[in-house]
Order: structure tokens, then C-alpha cells, then sequence
């Protein structure tokens, strides 16, 4: 026992000192307990000390009890939780069961899904070539409608050329098909094809042609350009645009023509106003006309300017075709003047005018009516103004007879006519006109042969009636006055080499004249048929008088000269003469000087009967 109270002390001792040396502020099971405690321990009594046991265990009994209830509601909870754990698994084992039977099933449907599957994948394959296929030869909806038009009179759009080309894709891509084996599928779609060009060409060509009938010259669009550039395929279809185009122009040129004759423009008056200014009046008629065709003629190239082939042929008949309804209003109004108007100035100009517009013109249009109908307003022009010129110089060259063509007689001055300076005139004024015209070398030819030789055929009439000294001078005056007017003018050249030799002839008949005047003046004759003998001999007095009558006239030779050659108008003639027939009497002084110096003659001391040498002589007369 007193061993076992210092055990019992010390176990005290030590719980004693645990719970002395226990922070009750940081056990918080302690601080816990001691909350609960203070809930049912509420005075610290004896007796509540005394019962505090008792107490803890019914309230520890009471909680148990309480645990025990709830616990059982567990377990009844715990056993309905098996029972249907119980139910599950038997479910699970069912499930299990037909799980097993369908995993059998589904291998046999996941097979076949696989199966299902890849047919499905070829299906798809197949659908996207037959897809390709069919977009790649075959048009689609919108493309159809676009092609062929919802209704009949839909116009063209610029869709329709893309869906037309690509039907000529297609077309070309059916000479791949048919190189790969697909023969049918390709001539079938190749005639399809066909069929949808030709359907379009078709409504193009209505389009277009409804298009050209009132199309104006700014409505000329790309779509139709574009149009025309793929009918060229078709030439019949082509041609019968370009004729309905060309013809609706036609008209429309007409009347724009006859629109300017007769009401004029914004900031022109009608042409016909000018009618009494026959030069202007035809001039602007050209001028218009000048102005519209190579507007028509651009508009023309524009139409067809994406053609890729040579349509020249087509454009030129269009342009004919065009312009030939100017033909008829043209030529009336200028036939009209050409018969009309009688100053050959005047019609002369018109023809010059109208040659000019001729090859303007021609450059823009080749051939058809028009070409001809310009043609054959310059040929009557032509002919018009060279009827008046001759008219003119017929009525310049009229004689008191006026049936018989003639000058008046030739004055005592034995210079050209009045009517022969009036034609001169009439001819200088018309080849000033025709000098300052390209190309008018013909014109030219056509207008002096027209005035010269009716002149100098009644120039030679007139002079025939004169003694030859006379009709010398008076040929050589007129010839004179024509050389002077001609020789300013070019292309003359033949016709003056023609009146120069005429004039040479004449100027040898007056020296010959002039010769034999100064023969017998001299007293030559009888000493020059002394010289034509070798065996007479000239007698002295013969030779006196000569040489007496040669000193007076070596002192003064204008003294001899016949009167004629004076009246010569050209200073050039009559120096020709006087120097001609002045070496003619040198010549024969020479022959005599010879003769009389010849020692076979047996003249003594010739040279006091002639005291001057040939030379000398002639030094004094020709200087």
C-alpha cells in the first residue's frame, strides 16, 4: 500500500501537473467540451458537482440512442440501396446478356456500314466527275435562259458572249472526248452543241439586225461590235446585218443631205440659198458631202473593227451602199447649173471643183454610183466648159458672114484683129485659173487647142487675102502675140516649138522679100545673073552703080528696109530680117569681091573699084 500511494501520487502528480501545464486557450477539444458542458452545466453546486457524472452519462446515453436511431434509418436506407444494387446487377447480367448479342449484331452492321460506306464514297466520287462532266459539257439553267432568253425580245448582255464562248469550249473539248474513247457521249454532245451555235447565232442575228435598223452613229456599243465579230462566222448572216445597216444609213444620209439644201443646220443656212453662186453652191454640196461620208466610213470600220477577217469587200459595198442615195439629188442640182450657166470661167472652176471632190471622195468610197455619178458630172462639167470656150471663140471669130468662121480684114498696121487680143484675153484668164490646179496639164492642152487653133486657122483665112509681104508681117505679128501669152504658162513647150517653126517660115518668106528688095535697090540683078555665068564678065558701069548706090546704103541701111518690116511688133523679127537679108547682100558682095579680085577675070586695080573687103562690109552692115 505505501508503495503504492507515491505510484498513485506521482500518476496524480503527473496528471496534475499535464493539466496545469495544458493551454487550455489553444485545445480546442477542450474548449469544445467545455462548450457543451456549459450548456447543461449551468451552476457549480454540490449537488450539480455530485450529479455532473450521472448527468454526463444520460446525456452521453441520450446521444447514443440517438445515433442508434439515425444509424438504423441507415441501415434501412442501406438495405434498400442493396436491394437495388441486387436489382441492378441482375439487370447488369441481362444487359450483359444482350449486350453480348448486340456487339454479335453490330459486327455485322459496322461491316456492312463499311461496306455501305465505301459504295457511298465511289457514289460521291461518281457524282462529283458526273457533276464536273456536266458543268464541263453541259450548260446550266442560268446559262440556257441567258443563251436563249427568258421571253422573246430580252435584250443581249455581255452574259451572252461568255455563255456563247463557252459553248465553243465545249465544242472544241468534245475533240479531247472523242480522242479518249467516249465516241457517243462526244458527237452527242458535239450536235448538241451545234444546236445551242446556231440557236444563238440565230437571236444574235435578230438582235443585231433590229439594232442596225435604228441604230444612230454615237450608238454604236461594244455588244454590237462584239456581235458583229461573231457573226463573221456566218457570212449570209453577216452580209444581211451589214446590208440592213448600210441601208438604214442610207437613209439616214439622205435626208441629212437633203436636210442641209433645204433647211439647214444649227449655224448654217440652207445650201440651196447659194443657187445663184453657182461656183459655192456646188462647192459646199461636195463639201457636205465630203464631210459626212468619212464619218460614215469610221463608224462602218467601228462596227466591224473586231472582225478578224478581210472584210474590205463587204465594207466597200456597205459604203456604196450608203453613198448611193446621194447620187440623184447631187446630179440634178449639178447638171442644172452646168446647163444653166454660160461664163466658161465659171464652169471651168465647177470643173476644177469637181474633180477635186472626185478624188477626195474616191478615197473614201470605191466604186458603186456615187464613184460613177461624180464621174459623170466631171465629164459634162468638162464638156460644158469647153462648149462655152468654143461658143465664145466661135462668137470672137465671127465674121460679116455669120455662118463662116473669120477675123476682120487686117488694118494697114498689119496688126492682129481686136477679136484675136479679146481671145488671148478670154484664154489668159482661164489658164491663170487652170495654172494654180494640180494636175491640170490636160486641162490646159484641151483649153489652148480649143482657142489657138480656130485662131490661127482664121488667122491664116484673113492673111490669105494679103500680098506675101503683108501676110508675113501680119502672121508674124499674130504669132508674136500668141507666143507671148503662151510662153508664160506651163506644158507649152509643143505648142510653141509648133508656132516657132510657123513663125521661122515667115520670117524666111520676109527675108526673102527684104532680100530681093535690097537686090534691086542695089542694081544686083544684073551683076548677080553675071555671077550665076563663070565666063561673062560684069561691066564697069554695072559696078559703079553698084558700089555708089552700096555707100549710101552702108551710111544709112534702115533706109532700104521694106515698110512692112517696120509694122513687125517683136524687135526680134525685125533684126532677124534686116540680118538675114543683110547677109544675103554681104554674100553676093562677097562673090563680086572674089570675082573682080580673080586675076583670071582681068579687072585692073580692083581695088579701086572696091576700096572695102567683104569683112568690112559686113562689119558695117550685121556689126
Amino acid at each position: 500500500m505505501m508503495m503504492d500511494d507515491p505510484q498513485k501520487e506521482d500518476y496524480i502528480q503527473k496528471r496534475l501537473n499535464k493539466i496545469l501545464e495544458t493551454r487550455i486557450e489553444t485545445d480546442r477539444e477542450t474548449l469544445d467540451a467545455l462548450a457543451d458542458l456549459s450548456q447543461f452545466y449551468t451552476e457549480n453546486t454540490l449537488q450539480s458537482r455530485r450529479n455532473l457524472r450521472s448527468q454526463i452519462e444520460r446525456r452521453s446515453l441520450a446521444i447514443n440512442e440517438n445515433f442508434l436511431a439515425s444509424f438504423r434509418e441507415v441501415k434501412l436506407a442501406l438495405d434498400d440501396i442493396c436491394a437495388d444494387i441486387s436489382a441492378i446487377g441482375q439487370s447488369v447480367e441481362g444487359m450483359k446478356a444482350q449486350l453480348s448479342n448486340t456487339e454479335a449484331q453490330q459486327k455485322e452492321l459496322i461491316q456492312q456500314a463499311n461496306t455501305l460506306q465505301e459504295e457511298n464514297n465511289k457514289l460521291l466520287l461518281q457524282q462529283r466527275i458526273a457533276s464536273g462532266f456536266l458543268s464541263r459539257f453541259q450548260l446550266s439553267v442560268a446559262e440556257h435562259q441567258t443563251l436563249y432568253g427568258v421571253n422573246r425580245d430580252d435584250p443581249i448582255t455581255a452574259e451572252f458572249f461568255n455563255v456563247l464562248d463557252h459553248v465553243q469550249m465545249i465544242h472544241s473539248d468534245c475533240k479531247t472526248l472523242l480522242q479518249s474513247g467516249y465516241q457517243t457521249a462526244a458527237l452527242d454532245i458535239m450536235e448538241e452543241m451545234t444546236l445551242h451555235q446556231e440557236a444563238a447565232l440565230e437571236r444574235l442575228y435578230r438582235w443585231t439586225q433590229s439594232h442596225c435598223r435604228s441604230v444612230d452613229t454615237n450608238e454604236i456599243g461594244m455588244l454590237v461590235i462584239q456581235a458583229m465579230a461573231r457573226l463573221q462566222e456566218r457570212p449570209v448572216l453577216f452580209k444581211y446585218v451589214i446590208d440592213e445597216y448600210s441601208t438604214a444609213r442610207r437613209s439616214v444620209v439622205v435626208r441629212s443631205f437633203i436636210d442641209a439644201l433645204t433647211v439647214g443646220g444649227p449655224n448654217a443656212k440652207p445650201i440651196e440659198m447659194l443657187a445663184h453662186d453657182p461656183k459655192r453652191y456646188i462647192g459646199d454640196m461636195f463639201a457636205y458631202i465630203h464631210q459626212i461620208l468619212p464619218v460614215e466610213r469610221e463608224n462602218l470600220l467601228m462596227l466591224v473593227k473586231m472582225c478578224d477577217k478581210d472584210i474590205t469587200e463587204q465594207t466597200q459595198l456597205a459604203m456604196t451602199n450608203i453613198s448611193d442615195g446621194l447620187c440623184h439629188p447631187l446630179r440634178v442640182r449639178v447638171e442644172m447649173i452646168l446647163n444653166t450657166e454660160k461664163d466658161t470661167i465659171v464652169l471651168y472652176s465647177i470643173s476644177n471643183l469637181i474633180r477635186f471632190y472626185q478624188n477626195i471622195i474616191n478615197n473614201v468610197v470605191k466604186g458603186g454610183q456615187l464613184e460613177q455619178c461624180i464621174a459623170d458630172l466631171q465629164t459634162h462639167s468638162e464638156s460644158s466648159y469647153l462648149s462655152s470656150l468654143t461658143f465664145q471663140v466661135k462668137q470672137l471669130l465671127q465674121g460679116p458672114n455669120e455662118h463662116k468662121l473669120g477675123l476682120e480684114p487686117p488694118q494697114t498696121d498689119l496688126v492682129p484683129s481686136p477679136s484675136v487680143a479679146k481671145l488671148l484675153n478670154l484664154l489668159k484668164e482661164i489658164l491663170s485659173v487652170a495654172s494654180m490646179v494640180e494636175g491640170s496639164q490636160s486641162d490646159i492642152l484641151k483649153i489652148v487647142s480649143c482657142v489657138i487653133d480656130p485662131l490661127l486657122q482664121s488667122i491664116q483665112e484673113s492673111a490669105s487675102h494679103l500680098p506675101t509681104t503683108d501676110m508675113a508681117v501680119y502672121l508674124l505679128n499674130s504669132l508674136y502675140q500668141i507666143e507671148s501669152v503662151l510662153t508664160i504658162y506651163e506644158y507649152m513647150e509643143d505648142r510653141l516649138e509648133r508656132l516657132q517653126s510657123q513663125s521661122d517660115a515667115q520670117l524666111d518668106t520676109l527675108t526673102s522679100e527684104q532680100a530681093s528688095s535690097l537686090v534691086a535697090n542695089l542694081n544686083l540683078g544684073p551683076i548677080y545673073t553675071v555671077l550665076q555665068s563663070s565666063a561673062a564678065n560684069i561691066e564697069q558701069r554695072h559696078l559703079q552703080m553698084f558700089m555708089s548706090k552700096l555707100d549710101s546704103f552702108l551710111e544709112m541701111p534702115e533706109i532700104l528696109l521694106l515698110p512692112q518690116v517696120n509694122l513687125l511688133l517683136s524687135g526680134n523679127h525685125r533684126a532677124t530680117v534686116q540680118k538675114r537679108s543683110f547677109n544675103v547682100i554681104v554674100a553676093i558682095y562677097k562673090q563680086i569681091y572674089e570675082r573682080i579680085h580673080d586675076p583670071s577675070s582681068g579687072y585692073e586695080q580692083p581695088e579701086v573699084v572696091f576700096s572695102k573687103t567683104p569683112e568690112q562690109v559686113a562689119e558695117l552692115l550685121c556689126g
